[in-house]
């Protein structure tokens, strides 16, 4: 049985949302509601939430959690999670949880680390069909192309592929669409090797750090999830989960 760690990057300068690990949600904070998720995934065997900040690292000793503390510089919660397995060695595999998905399904890790039951899988990803045109054409939802395996064969924040034969207004007909989950999965050995590979040219041009690896010939196994996740990008992101929230509490 392999050993599995789910490592979520936490950081509290974020340029569009600043300490937003630490925005309450319901009475919780939202790393809180985080770790508390991943924490109920089967297929893990320890969470710990990767943060340079000592704010985030107090609020994590609050309510019980694990966390290591990694360098500022990093670009990625990718490099994050490298440096958290060179603290804590012992693990086979590695899964990439978002900081900013306060209730991920633990059903969609679990579904993540199946892949690694191929003993040729080296890195893994989660996708989901799109059913509207407006995701479709949306750049901040990537999609993805995979092949006949499942293997992702490119990443875009354009629409892909383009339908020749078809008015813009009616693609989703037309194929079948798929949008990327960002959630990663990497066997220790791939991910010390991607953290060491310089930014790609398409990489740079999408701004998607999953085409690096394809780009140096590495390959990403997919698995389709119809679960939804709620990412918190922006305040205006929170205040519209509060007031649903809030909401559903009055039904």
């Amino acid at each position: 049985m392999s050993e599995i760690i789910g490592i979520i990057p936490a950081r509290y300068a974020s340029t569009r949302f600043p300490g937003k690990p630490l925005v309450d949600i319901a009475g919780k904070t939202m790393i809180q509601r985080v770790y508390e998720q991943a924490s109920k995934a089967k297929s893990l065997s320890k969470v710990v939430i990767a943060t340079d900040d000592e704010r985030i690292a107090d609020e994590v000793k609050r309510f019980g959690g694990e966390f290591a503390f990694t360098a500022a510089h990093h670009q990625s919660g990718t490099d994050r999670c490298a440096e958290v397995i060179e603290q804590l060695p012992g693990f086979d595999i590695v899964i990439n949880i978002q900081g900013d998905e306060p209730f991920i399904e633990p059903a969609q890790i679990d579904l993540l680390a199946s892949c690694f039951a191929e003993d040729k899988v080296e890195l893994a990803t989660l996708i989901k069909p799109i059913q509207s045109q407006e995701s479709i054409y949306n750049p901040n939802s990537p999609k993805v192309v995979i092949d006949v395996n499942g293997r992702a064969m490119y990443f875009s924040r354009s629409p892909i592929p383009f339908i020749r034969n078809g008015e813009p207004g009616v693609w989703a007909e037309k194929h079948q669409f798929y949008k990327h989950i960002g959630i990663y999965g990497y066997r220790a050995e791939a991910l010390k090797a991607i953290t060491k590979l310089p930014p790609s040219s398409l990489e740079i041009a999408e701004s998607l750090e999953q085409l690096r690896w394809i780009e140096n010939g590495f390959y990403i196994q997919t698995k389709v999830t119809d679960l939804e996740t709620v990412a918190i990008d922006t305040p205006e992101d929170l205040l519209k989960l509060n007031k649903l929230l809030k909401a559903l509490k009055q039904e």
